[in-house]
């Protein structure tokens, strides 16, 4: 328990300098209740926040652990439009720093901008119920001239525990999924958030989806059980085996370090699935030649990798690696992009959209995701369903 009340040590003070900033402003013969009210909030908002952060993760139920995310989400919802009022009140006091009168407006301005942050945030949470189809073309002269128009749908990053038991958005999903008549569905892994029963409820509808050459996925980091406290090693390998069974009734092909190829009369592509590579902290679990030895054959292969990371670092400037299309996840853009500006992008070089190496032939494209964890939101950064058409020349 000490570390993470270590961690969140300067957000309780950085909070509680913020109320009392906030009751400073307040006036103390006119709002004498009010600025009760704020310094008695604060001190039930930090001992609420301790409580949370104490509760053991790891070893919480489903149930548990959505509550948990919701009553953080109350939190910073509340202490960000604290946070804006602040600042844009601090703005109109720079004058008083060279003896002046403060501007007059801005703290009135200040609460109109903290209660629209808070707001937006608000916002996010009928957001994140909104589909977004990116409709995407790949141009490449070594495709395959059977393949000219090949339609190919992605998705990443469903998380179905944060959706309890009810199937109403990711049966929405489908819908949508179905009705762009793909050839293939791709899927870029994080299908659950701790373990494999988690999807059991949305076996029946995630199996809905259709296309003519089946849906194929990978795992995600979040699909090792890496994030649950399990009794030990066995029964962590054993739910992962029950994800790969769920996903087969579903009538999924999981690749697990391993390739198919698509034919197409007397052509053919190649679709590659690795297990999660990525950076520190997430273990690699993946190996690129294992699931596809001859990478600088004249094949066209698209490469399913869920997270970014690995195209940066392998492939991305590895002409020997003459993999077409790479597909990945796993940002979220950090659910919150606005104007085309995401936080995302200063954790990740590639956090959403298409991207193109300058020295090979190598491409990437970043979905942003379905579902969200952790913050039960999207601001602006919309669940992303992405439609790929393949073409041989403009």
């Amino acid at each position: 328990m000490r570390l993470p009340l270590l961690l969140v040590l300067p957000l309780l003070v950085l909070n509680g300098l913020v109320d009392w900033y906030i009751c400073g402003t307040i006036d103390r013969r006119k709002h004498k209740l009010l600025r009760s009210v704020v310094l008695w909030s604060s001190v039930i908002l930090a001992l609420f926040f301790v409580f949370i952060i104490a509760v053991p993760k790891k070893s919480g139920s489903d149930s548990d652990l959505l509550s948990l995310m919701w009553s953080l989400f109350a939190y910073f919802t509340v202490y960000i439009g604290k946070y804006f009022y602040c600042f844009v009140d601090l703005l109109g006091k720079i004058p008083c720093m060279f003896r002046r009168r403060r501007i007059r407006g801005f703290r009135v301005a200040g609460l109109i901008i903290g209660c629209g942050a808070s707001a937006l945030i608000v916002w996010g949470t009928f957001n994140r119920y909104n589909i977004d189809v990116e409709k995407v073309e790949i141009i490449d002269p070594t495709l395959p001239r059977a393949f000219d128009g090949f339609r190919i749908v992605q998705l990443s990053d469903i998380h179905t525990g944060t959706y309890g038991t009810d199937s109403t958005f990711l049966s929405r999903v489908v819908d949508r999924v179905n009705e762009l008549n793909p050839d293939i569905i791709l899927f870029t892994g994080d299908i659950v958030n701790r373990h494999s029963t988690e999807l059991e409820p949305f076996v029946g509808t995630l199996g809905r989806m259709k296309a003519r050459y089946g849906v194929y996925s990978v795992l995600g980091n979040h699909d090792y059980g890496d994030y649950f406290h399990w009794g030990d090693e066995t029964a962590k390998l054993a739910d992962r085996r029950n994800l790969a069974k769920l996903q087969d009734r579903m009538g999924w092909r999981l690749l697990n370090n391993e390739h198919q190829i698509i034919r197409c009369g007397a052509d053919s592509l190649v679709i590659i699935g690795v297990e999660n590579i990525g950076d520190p902290p997430f273990p690699v679990y993946g190996d690129l030649d294992a699931a596809y030895p001859t990478l600088d054959d004249n094949s066209f292969k698209i490469l399913m990798s869920h997270n970014p990371v690995h195209w940066v670092d392998d492939i991305m400037d590895a002409p020997d690696k003459n993999i077409a299309l790479t597909l990945s996840g796993h940002t979220h853009a950090m659910q919150m992009s606005i104007l085309g500006l995401s936080p995302a992008a200063f954790r990740y070089r590639t956090w959403g959209g298409l991207y193109e190496s300058e020295n090979s032939n190598n491409r990437l494209y970043v979905n942003i995701g379905i579902g969200e964890v952790g913050f039960p939101a999207r601001i602006g950064a919309t669940p992303e369903i992405t439609l790929f058409t393949l073409r041989s020349e403009n």
